[in-house]
């Protein structure tokens, strides 16, 4: 099929997204926007709010689709046309929203090719009708014969940016293909049990009784997992505060700080605040004290806290910035839970594999190093600090910690005796699968020089 050149790189805005009422426009868009920089929870939440629930939940799954499958829908889709198309973004995410249904969901052939075709129209693009119904009715007659071609080349197949195939096949070289392929399941829906409220034996008899099946997540004592995905707001107990969202491998981070009554504790970069919950749910520290740099984002702190009717100190501020919030006081406890490329959460976050770039992984490297020094000072004598990030690769976990004790004389790795994941040369890391993401710890003591 010989693709048409239009116009407009400036297309995403052609109307309002409340005015548009295919979903398959909206699918269009909302890709686009992730492929030129965009976050697409963010463009979805922006995108969507106009939307049924039903509505909504199909716009996600046609999205998250095309993000998880985006190598291996350009591959096809290069198959499918005679010429590439050439300054049309929305044209071009359209296409691959059609094949993704085609190919992987549970949409009707006729529905999802005749709503493909019509959204041209309302994306301004008339002319391109033809050559959306020719490419997704091309595909129906040649499906098996063109995956029976794909490329075995794994960042083909499992859909992911070379650079990223590289890094993950030398950070795990006897498992990259499992880790590949786990980044593209759907994250399973985990909660963490309020352990002030009741108790996991207890949350669970409730679920059975509800008629929800769900199960004890080993080695994370307040995991609960849900074998069938729901609404949150369906979920037994969360609006009283029993229970909350939160992946099994973020839990650890409560068990592995060993706050003991009266300390002090400092969480830096705690938005939205899982942790920070977790942690008064489960220990009596004298007091708690979370920054996050965006208010907005400590705004989802507070929410969740007032949920749990948990109380802590919110400062909104810069973690690195210290002599401008903190007062002085040492820190018994240190949880930093610092940025990172996020690539232990791809599974939930799957636009991440086209948001970040190779030259992104020593920026944050740098700026993980810098939080660790920084923060450190805020340590008491004997006090401990948890380091964490949800990221795979060893450049933003085990390389950061050497290089800080390699300059830090008072700091001595703690060992994480512990059944969950592999031990690194210095912390504990857990590859994503199952009921956990991808994540790494490492705890670390301060000792008098």
């Amino acid at each position: 099929m010989r693709c048409a050149t239009g116009t407009s790189l400036a297309e995403n805005s052609i109307k309002p997204a409340h005015e548009i009422r295919n979903l398959r426009a909206l699918s269009a868009r909302c890709c686009a926007a992730v492929f030129a920089g965009s976050s697409l929870d963010d463009t979805l939440e922006r995108e969507s709010a106009h939307l049924s629930g039903a509505d909504r939940a199909l716009l996600r799954a046609i999205c998250y689709g095309v993000m998880r499958e985006r190598s291996l829908l350009e591959w096809l889709l290069g198959q499918l046309l005679d010429k590439p198309l050439k300054q049309e973004p929305l044209l071009h995410a359209l296409l691959l929203c059609g094949l993704q249904q085609l190919r992987a969901m549970r949409v009707a052939p006729h529905a999802a090719v005749a709503e493909t075709v019509g959204a041209a129209e309302v994306l301004d693009k008339p002319w391109a009708k033809g050559l959306v119904n020719a490419v997704l009715r091309r595909y129906q007659r040649e499906q098996a014969a063109l995956e029976t071609q794909l490329p075995l080349a794994s960042d083909v197949r499992l859909s992911y940016p070379q650079w990223l195939v590289g890094a993950i096949k030398a950070d795990w070289p006897e498992s990259w293909r499992n880790v590949l392929a786990a980044g593209n399941d759907q994250g399973p829906l985990t909660l963490r049990v309020n352990r002030r409220l009741t108790t996991r034996a207890h949350y669970l008899e409730d679920l059975a009784t509800a008629g929800v099946a769900a199960v004890a997540i080993d080695d994370a004592e307040d995991a609960v997992g849900l074998l069938e995905a729901t609404s949150v707001e369906l979920v037994p107990g969360f609006g009283e505060g029993r229970v909350s969202v939160q992946d099994a491998s973020a839990q650890f981070a409560a068990e592995l700080l060993q706050v003991e009554p009266g300390m002090r504790v400092l969480d830096a970069c705690a938005a939205p605040g899982g942790k920070t919950a977790h942690v008064l749910e489960r220990y009596d520290p004298a007091l708690l004290v979370a920054v996050d740099r965006e208010g907005r984002r400590l705004q989802r702190v507070r929410e969740n806290l007032e949920r749990l009717g948990l109380e802590a100190t919110l400062i909104a501020a810069d973690a690195n910035a210290t002599d401008i919030w903190w007062n002085g006081e040492a820190y018994d406890r240190i949880l930093l839970d610092a940025p990172c490329s996020g690539t232990g959460v791809i599974r939930r976050h799957p636009d991440i594999k086209w948001l970040r770039r190779e030259t992104d992984i020593k920026q944050m490297a740098k700026q993980q190093l810098k939080l660790l020094q920084a923060l450190w000072p805020l340590l008491a004598e004997g006090g401990e600090l948890l380091y964490a990030t949800c990221s795979i690769l060893r450049a933003e976990g085990e390389d950061v910690l050497q290089a800080f004790i390699a300059n830090q004389p008072d700091a001595t790795e703690q060992a994480i005796d512990a059944q969950w994941g592999e031990a690194c040369s210095i912390g504990r890391r857990l590859p994503p699968g199952g009921h956990f993401d991808g994540f790494y710890y490492a705890r670390l003591r301060k000792h008098s020089g």
